[in-house]
């Protein structure tokens, strides 16, 4: 069975999160996709939402294979992977600068000034649309551990389960609803699967309470 789209998968989720509510979590999506999965799950459990940016790492040749990520002060990266592709350490440094900068402008559209939400001593709920790698949830909760919270919740409507066997040692818990034995993609567990734009992230910040929708904000793909 298929989710309809972002915000049923966000709805479903929250079912299983509502045992958290007491806690007065902090809902942290990761844009762009995770953002209306997040927002749902924010209204449900009452609860402020926020995001963090982070970034796949791509090979230069391959852009969609990922060999690491950033997200706001740290760099993960695949080191086995890296030698085994060859790849050269100036390769390396051009893609993460070029990641960094699209970083810098999300984080520039999103908040417009508006430091992250505190954290600290916090459980915080770290949203995804999907895991597939799992190496850009890897780099945020890595970030958002920097930031000193209680716990750290990763949660996502559908992930590989290799995936979330792995990030389960670096995140408190990992609770996804479905893992196909035979993960291919996340997409194939949407009827609509579309693109999420900034306007629509912007929007889910604006309905939250988090942030005002900014004029002359365009789209854009993930």
């Amino acid at each position: 069975m298929l989710f309809h789209d972002r915000k049923e998968a966000g709805a479903c989720l929250a079912e299983a999160l509502l045992h958290y509510r007491d806690l007065h979590p902090v809902v942290v999506g990761l844009p762009r996709g995770g953002i209306p999965v997040a927002a749902e799950i924010a209204r449900r459990l009452s609860a402020p939402l926020d995001l963090i940016v982070a970034r796949k790492i791509g090979c230069p040749w391959q852009p969609e294979f990922a060999i690491g990520a950033i997200a706001p002060g740290v760099t993960v990266l695949n080191d086995e992977e890296i030698r085994a592709l060859g790849i050269r350490p100036d390769q390396i440094e051009g893609t993460i600068a070029s990641e960094r900068r699209e970083l810098e402008r999300r984080e520039a559209v999103y908040r417009k000034g508006r430091p992250p939400l505190d954290v600290r001593d916090r459980v915080v709920i770290l949203v995804d649309d999907g895991l597939a790698t799992g190496t850009t949830a890897l780099a945020a909760i890595k970030s958002l551990r920097e930031l000193g919270p209680r716990r750290i919740i990763f949660a996502a409507p559908v992930c590989a389960p290799d995936s979330a066997t792995h990030l389960g040692r670096y995140a408190d818990e990992v609770i996804c609803l479905r893992l196909p034995p035979r993960f291919r993609a996340v997409g194939l567990h949407y009827d609509d699967f579309a693109a999420t734009t900034d306007t629509e992230v912007l929007e889910c910040l604006a309905a939250s309470g988090t942030d005002p929708v900014p004029s002359g904000i365009g789209g854009g793909k993930q």
